[in-house]
């Protein structure tokens, strides 16, 4: 398989309809995406990565409105991070409706989901349909890439797109926050 880099979202949207992955552009890291509703490309994810099962994905989404569709029992603090930090570098563990596949979660009531800060991969998940499974776009266990480039080095001959939408900002993976017994925890300390 070829891998080309572009900037075309219509091109890029187009192999995630095809459940192809494309790696995209966040201000955190790129991240290597496939339609989170389908088992066959979530499998790609895993397989490309040589990700273990066992570690679960981050649920790409264009806004707040569309957080209801795949999350349920929203808390207030959940809410009030969101309005303040979001979009950006913080991801919610919240849980999930049944539309979500258990594969995106290993198995987890919850999911990971987050609304990315770049102008780029925005306007990419407001031409789909769908939220995107993007965990970083390295194989399992490498430095997670920054740049168009950095994936090419990784992922050549893996995926046939990579959006490039330049270097990013943030340049570390999303803070993840959680949310038990009235109580907000920190899973991973990131961009925030």
């Amino acid at each position: 398989m070829q891998t080309i880099i572009g900037t075309s979202t219509e091109e890029a949207a187009k192999w995630l309809l095809e459940d192809e992955l494309v790696a995209i552009p966040t201000e955190t890291v790129y991240g290597l995406a496939g339609n989170a509703l389908h088992e066959e490309a979530v499998l790609k994810i895993f397989k490309a990565k040589n990700r273990p099962f066992f570690n679960p994905l981050i649920l790409h989404i264009s806004n707040q409105n569309a957080l209801t569709s795949f999350v349920q029992d929203i808390p207030d603090e959940a809410m009030m991070i969101l309005n303040k930090f979001s979009p950006g570098p913080v991801t919610l563990l919240l849980n999930k409706r049944k539309i979500v596949p258990d594969l995106v979660t290993a198995g987890h009531p919850k999911v990971a989901v987050r609304i990315p800060q770049h102008p780029v991969t925005l306007n990419l998940l407001q031409i789909i349909d769908f939220p995107l499974a993007a965990p970083s776009a390295n194989r399992f266990g490498y430095v997670s890439p920054t740049t168009a480039a950095h994936v090419l080095e990784g992922l050549q001959g893996c995926i046939p797109y990579i959006l490039d939408g330049g270097p990013c900002s943030v340049g570390i993976e999303s803070t993840i926050i959680d949310f038990e017994d009235n109580e907000v925890i920190i899973r991973r300390k990131g961009g925030i």
